[in-house]
């Protein structure tokens, strides 16, 4: 269609054909305020990672779609994510997660990279799945990854990490709990208990969902699965860390990795962690050590976000497997988190003053003004309304802006402005010099 037809099209429009101006479903805008606090959120994340010194990246959100049917799970890749054919006929997806795209990037730079390295990313993510509450179809998720290193060592730095991020939001650490587990330790009870291996899959992906069923719905889909005499012991077994340890004994491997983990941490000051013998994840790249965060709170008791090690993933895409550790936070579930706790960020303005003309003939002077107060590093919003005072101050309180400059003819003549505190009602008649003292003193 030619830009002469579309814009006839346009104009044959009358009120009851306007397009909505919802957006799609699942999906967020993002108003200023929200996005103040979105930026709040991602700036916490920063600072946290890189006191470890992880390196920021990023990468498409366009993928092709192999990279997630080999090794994200049936459900992610099949059911969850948006896959569609391009022009030449291409599958291809919006990124539901970042870790494959990750993998694909070091994958294709192994023998440039010095390993280890540490990596962190806050991309937009998405996936089709049934908008409510901690989930929509798209988020940001904050990735951050250690490939390369010793296992135990990058494991504990991991929650470390973790454990920074949350109380860099102000949170405690009764606040949350992170679970941890070993796949391994699965393994070897599915062994131990002979759950036949095509039934392996099935069982894990039913423990995945464990704590979000009854337990007379999960004892049943077990059975179902495995058959009474095996489902009621292993049931049993799984009920209780410390069944597993008297059923492997404490010299497993797994159990000694994840008892040493918990062990190490505490002289770290992370001392909310907890061995959970059925946290699996749903990623079937996920090879030994899984953990997820938990909120405590009684009001949102629920999964925040989780990780693991994904040790053979790069080998997806060349000859090497390079070890890795690593977790994904969504702003979505995080945000639920922190309102549940009351530290949400408060939306900021990026304005330390608002300059206000009391008489309309001063614009040119205004500006030459607010160029000056700029230039000594302050940010200056001009209201360019001409409404009246009062309605002019009432524009800069809803914008959260600390300061009102008022200027007129005689302020532009004396050089003295009158500076006025929204927050305080305090008034004082400076010169610029004073004015950007008072104001980058209350900062």
């Amino acid at each position: 269609m030619t830009s002469k037809a579309i814009l006839g099209t346009i104009q044959r429009m009358d009120n009851n054909s306007k397009l909505s101006t919802q957006p799609y479903k699942g999906v967020r805008d993002f108003y200023p305020k929200d996005m103040s606090v979105l930026q709040q959120i991602f700036n916490v994340m920063r600072k946290s990672v890189e006191k470890f010194g992880y390196l920021e990246y990023n990468a498409s959100p366009i993928e092709p779609s192999s990279i997630y049917q080999a090794k994200s799970g049936d459900e992610i890749a099949n059911e969850q994510t948006y896959n569609f054919l391009d022009k030449a006929g291409r599958n291809i997806s919006l990124r539901p997660e970042m870790t494959p795209t990750i993998a694909r990037m070091i994958a294709g730079r192994d023998q440039k990279i010095s390993l280890p390295i540490r990596w962190y990313s806050i991309p937009n993510v998405f996936r089709y799945e049934n908008p409510q509450r901690g989930r929509l179809r798209e988020h940001y998720q904050l990735n951050v990854d250690i490939f390369g290193g010793e296992p135990e060592i990058a494991n504990a730095e991991i929650l470390m990490v973790v454990h920074e991020i949350m109380t860099g939001f102000g949170a405690s650490t009764t606040d949350f709990a992170i679970k941890i587990n070993d796949r391994t330790i699965l393994a070897d009870i599915y062994k131990k208990f002979e759950v036949p291996k095509e039934k392996i899959k099935d069982v894990s992906r039913l423990l995945d969902k464990k704590e979000k069923v009854s337990k007379t719905i999960f004892d049943e889909a077990l059975e179902s699965l495995v058959g009474s005499e095996i489902s009621k012991p292993l049931a049993e077994i799984l009920s209780s860390p410390e069944f597993i340890i008297e059923t492997l004994g404490i010299d497993n491997p797994g159990i000694k990795n994840v008892i040493g983990l918990i062990e190490k941490l505490e002289n770290y000051g992370v001392t909310n962690l907890i061995f959970e013998p059925t946290l699996v994840r749903g990623f079937d790249y996920y090879n030994s050590f899984v953990f997820e965060v938990f909120d405590t709170d009684s009001e949102n008791r629920r999964s925040l976000f989780g990780g693991g090690r994904y040790d053979s993933l790069t080998g997806l895409f060349s000859n090497e497997e390079i070890p890795a550790v690593g977790f994904g936070m969504g702003d979505v579930v995080l945000q639920d988190f922190l309102k549940t706790h009351n530290i949400l960020p408060e939306s900021l303005t990026p304005a330390d003053l608002s300059i206000i003309s009391v008489d309309q003939n001063s614009y040119d002077d205004v500006y030459l003004v607010a160029r000056k107060i700029r230039e000594f590093g302050l940010n200056v919003d001009i209201d360019i309304s001409n409404k009246k005072v009062g309605a002019q101050i009432k524009r800069s309180v809803s914008n959260s802006i600390p300061f009102a400059l008022f200027i007129g003819e005689e302020e532009i003549r004396n050089k003295k402005y009158n500076l006025k505190d929204l927050r305080t009602q305090e008034e004082k008649q400076l010169n610029l010099e004073e004015i950007v003292e008072v104001v980058k003193n209350s900062k």
